[in-house]
């Protein structure tokens, strides 16, 4: 998730000279940053079986489709279609326009955003859908969404910005997919040299970055604050990670020790 209208001064300039601590470390900061946007996550190894993953799928091509509608827009038309379907949490708190709950879940704010969300959404979505079933599947990607929203609104209820796009309802899944298949190897790519890390690696790298992120937003004025809405992000991965557990014992478990007897093994 990320609200629309980004601050222009989102970053802090240092003004220290070269050689002091502080621009050293700055400067490390920055080149370690560099290098980790260069790492891409690629795929991960799918179960065998299970419910065919069509509401993945079907999520996929709906938010590519709006975002090509949204691409069509003029720029004030574009501006009116954010504001009247995206959730603007001081609207929420008073108790209106609640539907944008829903239908924020599907705009972005530019190519960059969808690509991001849409690829992690492919890497981690089927899995859990397979194990969980399809509607299952809908409904938890759907209150995942809610309960981003709900955290970041809690936190934010004043704010007057839309926030648009689909990272809390796939933060959700991300946080089941760490307590479901935690051994699973995700495949990365870095520049073209291609490598596998662990999921509970990856993914416990990520929700450290959003609560650092989120928690250094805290202590920012508004106007230094980007765009990206880290707490909607970690409040889906929360809500993810303890819906996890009731699919893991409820789904999963039962699935292999059925995978187990049928092959023999008990």
């Amino acid at each position: 998730m990320e609200s629309v209208a980004q601050p222009g001064t989102g970053f802090c300039v240092l003004r220290e000279t070269l050689f002091t601590q502080e621009a050293v470390f700055a400067r490390a900061g920055r080149f370690a940053k560099k290098a980790v946007s260069m790492i891409l996550p690629i795929g991960d190894e799918n179960i065998k079986g299970g419910h065919y993953p069509i509401v993945s799928y079907g999520l996929l091509a709906l938010n590519i489709i709006i975002f090509f509608y949204q691409a069509s827009m003029q720029p004030e038309a574009l501006r009116d279609f954010v504001y009247t379907w995206g959730a603007v949490p001081a609207e929420i708190s008073r108790g209106e326009n609640l539907i944008t709950l829903l239908t924020s879940m599907f705009l972005h704010g530019g190519a960059g955003h969808l690509i991001g969300n849409m690829l992690f959404l492919w890497i981690f979505g089927d899995n859990i859908e397979a194990t969980i079933g399809n509607f299952r599947f809908l409904f938890f990607y759907l209150a995942g969404g809610l309960a981003a929203h709900a955290l970041h609104i809690f936190l934010g209820g004043s704010s007057e910005m839309p926030t648009v796009g689909a990272s809390g309802a796939i933060s959700a899944v991300m946080g089941a997919y760490l307590v479901m298949y935690p051994r699973s190897q995700i495949k990365m790519l870095f520049f073209v040299f291609p490598f596998r890390i662990s999921a509970w690696l990856f993914l416990g790298v990520w929700i450290w970055q959003q609560w650092m992120a989120g928690a250094a937003t805290m202590r920012m004025d508004s106007s230094q604050v980007s765009g990206v809405a880290y707490w909607a992000h970690i409040g889906g991965f929360l809500f993810g990670v303890l819906l996890g557990f009731y699919f893991r014992y409820s789904y999963e478990r039962p699935k292999r020790e059925s995978e187990a007897r049928r092959d023999g093994y008990v």
